[in-house]
């Protein structure tokens, strides 16, 4: 791929790198900075990069591997899987909707990394099965059962039973419903 073409592919990924970034680690900056090293990662590595693939599932396992790798690193922080120590720092906003997706975000922490983030890439990335099953390095049906197995528990979790009453938005309800 020629280096503007490249580029410009990179600069167009961001904002969804970043979506995928802020669910894996429930945090913006932490994010901010997962995107940015998986752009300079990407960057260095643009001549490995094959043309006629799919950037986008090439960028995603570059986050993810980048995610792995921060993660093992920090092990030893505190951490709040189930968002009580958020819960007590912050305070949560009037709107309802901005609530909603705040329990989805407390709830999407309480899934099992996998799970998430299947669910992640075929809702919020809009991944098919196919490519999702290419950026997690195993075959589509394992991404189907987690990215099912995802939609079962966050419905338990945020106790709803049919997401279009939800209020949510359309990646909200994509996440909790069948494709």
């Amino acid at each position: 791929m020629a280096q503007p073409d490249f580029k410009s592919s990179l600069i167009a990924a961001i904002p969804s790198l970043r979506a995928f970034a802020i669910s894996l680690t429930g945090k913006k900056d932490r994010a901010d900075d997962l995107v940015q090293e998986t752009m300079m990662k990407a960057w260095a590595s643009q001549t490995s990069f094959r043309e006629g693939t799919n950037i986008k599932a090439w960028l995603y396992t570059i986050l993810r591997h980048e995610f792995y790798a921060v993660h093992r690193k920090r092990k030893r922080e505190v951490e709040d899987a189930d968002g009580k120590i958020a819960e007590a720092v912050g305070t949560l906003p009037e709107q309802h909707g901005v609530l909603d997706l705040a329990d989805m975000q407390v709830a999407l922490l309480k899934l099992p990394e996998e799970q998430r983030e299947a669910l992640l890439l075929v809702t919020a990335s809009d991944l098919s099965y196919d490519e999702a099953a290419a950026v997690c390095g195993v075959p589509p049906g394992t991404i189907k059962s987690r990215v099912n197995r995802a939609r079962v528990r966050l419905s338990e979790l945020l106790q709803i039973d049919d997401a279009t009453k939800f209020g949510a938005t359309p990646e909200m309800i994509a996440a909790l419903t069948s494709t």
